[in-house]
């Protein structure tokens, strides 16, 4: 059986106490199983009414257990053992925990940088089948993706077709392609749920299930749960959850989350991509932190923060002031949360369910590439890092002459209730470790500091970043790639798309009037490395080799 438990202190047990009753006798855990799409609001009732299927997953998902065993013990029987997940945003995040959780092998190629998608498509091709995830059937990266996979799965002798799955949306432009083009197998999700909810829909299923992962206990648990968050109760964990995002007062919009424990392996990669992109929007929203409990956010005892402690079943930990504990199995645990952030839209006033402002780097990106143009001139070079800026006026960056001083100049310009975000735009397996300069960011400012890999952030959290409150400052890494990757049938590369990504989306949060610092890494270890160094030095840490 199922179980959750929930333990709040200072703001969000207040926030409990003054939210739960008027939760509770509006009736909103019920509504939101009967799928009543007049709970956000008159302006949000058109997209909640196709947005609100996740409420009913495991049952509808249900069906595709048997499919998916089925394709899994085929594809075993042919010597296939290995899979490559091409998906972005949603469609990614969900099967990386689910896998990572079940201790599956599952590659997860969210990423447009060449080398990082080189390695993919070099790694094991003769016993390898992709599936590629696209909810509305026109994401470029994914595209990009199976065009190459395509192209060395032919190159190496092997039929194309028989190693490509495909999970869209039913009538999606990918769809139709895909049984045109005879793909090996195409499944259909439920087109009532958006992406960032679709976890436990054949999105989240499919991949995970292929690798191994035994989503039918994943199901069952987030079933089991749902009947328990149904309930209009005080003691609703998915309503105390809500009522603690979106309801303290005033508002902790920095909301740390932390793993003490919890069994799950990288939930909060999840999770923030679910809270930033549902609550992100019209100027408010929560901005979920990934941090681990030595972080300084964690202690900091910032006025705007809540943190929130994933911890396990039989955990004793003791919470400090202004904290939240939660535990629960991985399906639970998907739709708790879930579930809370509709309940934290509702208290926010905004529509969970829609994310106006993430096309616009996509548009920006896609002009770019139209445009080839010259990628902006650097203000000056330090060692391997050229420092430039996206902002037409940066003042802010003047007398800035080494990358210590332009750090420093970016720091400067942060807000009491600001936020850092550093964007790396670079292969995310290769050059992990460089989201180190995350706590030592954190230690120098005294503010919550985020970190994104692009351009998979842009498919989650950039909702915030433009859409959220304008706190936002954004240092933004880019590389230049050993060799460059081209993309079968397209004109331009994989080291083109990616530079586009990251100019289209800097160029878009300097036109909403936030300080954007760009660093050009020239030798991208080196880079890394000089990067690494000056923020420990700056923190005050001494860097070990």
């Amino acid at each position: 059986m199922t179980s959750l438990a929930f333990a709040a202190t200072g703001a969000a047990k207040d926030a409990g106490a003054s939210q739960l009753l008027t939760l509770v006798a509006d009736q909103v855990a019920s509504r939101i199983f009967a799928k009543d799409a007049t709970l956000w609001g008159p302006e949000a009732e058109a997209e909640s009414a196709i947005r609100l299927g996740w409420v009913e997953a495991p049952e509808v998902s249900a069906p595709l257990l048997e499919e998916i065993t089925a394709l899994r013990e085929e594809l075993r029987a042919e010597g296939i053992n290995h899979f490559v997940l091409c998906g972005m945003g949603g469609s990614s995040l969900a099967p990386e925990v689910i896998t990572a959780t079940a201790g599956v092998e599952l590659t997860v190629l969210d990423s447009t940088d060449p080398d990082q998608v080189r390695a993919a498509v070099s790694d094991r091709l003769t016993t390898t089948a992709i599936v590629v995830s696209s909810k509305s059937g026109s994401t470029l990266e994914t595209d990009s993706q199976r065009r190459i996979f395509e192209q060395e799965f032919t190159a190496a002798g092997i039929d194309a077709k028989s190693r490509i799955i495909i999970v869209t949306d039913p009538g999606s432009p990918l769809d139709g392609a895909a049984r045109e083009a005879g793909y090996r197998k195409v499944f259909n999700a439920d087109p009532n749920v958006g992406g960032r909810y679709s976890g436990l829909t054949a999105f989240g299923l499919v991949p995970s299930g292929l690798a191994g992962a035994d989503i039918s206990a994943l199901l069952n648990s987030a079933e089991e749960a749902g009947e328990m968050l149904r309930d209009d109760d005080v003691d609703n964990v998915g309503l105390r959850l809500g009522a603690a995002l979106g309801g303290t007062s005033p508002l902790r919009n920095k909301i740390v989350i932390v793993d003490e424990g919890s069994g799950i392996v990288g939930f909060a990669d999840w999770a923030e991509q679910l809270i930033a992109e549902s609550t992100g929007k019209q100027g408010t929203g929560v901005l979920p932190v990934v941090a681990d409990p030595n972080s300084p956010e964690v202690t900091s005892g910032a006025a705007d923060v809540l943190v929130v402690r994933l911890v396990g079943g039989d955990s004793e930990t003791e919470l400090r002031e202004n904290e939240v504990s939660i535990a629960g199995d991985l399906g639970a645990q998907m739709m708790v949360w879930e579930f809370a952030t509709a309940v934290a839209g509702r208290l926010l006033g905004i529509n969970p369910f829609d994310q106006p402002d993430v096309e616009a780097a996509k548009e920006a990106a896609r002009g770019l590439l139209d445009a080839t143009p010259e990628a902006t001139a650097a203000l000056f070079t330090d060692g391997a890092v050229e420092v430039r800026s996206a902002n037409n006026d940066a003042g802010w960056l003047a007398g800035a002459a080494t990358l210590p001083q332009a750090l420093t100049a970016l720091a400067d310009t942060l807000g009491a209730d600001g936020y850092l975000s550093v964007q790396a735009y670079l292969d995310r397996l290769a050059y992990a470790p460089l989201e180190s300069v995350r706590n030592d960011l954190a230690a120098l400012t005294s503010r919550p500091v985020t970190f994104g890999w692009g351009p998979r952030f842009l498919h989650s959290t950039g909702q915030f970043h433009k859409g959220g409150p304008a706190v936002g400052v954004f240092l933004q890494v880019t590389g230049a790639a050993t060799t460059d990757l081209a993309i079968p049938d397209r004109p331009f590369s994989f080291g083109e798309l990616i530079s586009a990504q990251a100019a289209g989306d800097a160029a878009v949060l300097a036109d909403h009037g936030r300080p954007v610092l760009r660093l050009h890494l020239l030798d991208v270890a080196a880079g890394v490395a000089q990067l690494k160094t000056a923020v420990a030095t700056l923190a005050g840490r001494h860097l070990d080799a």
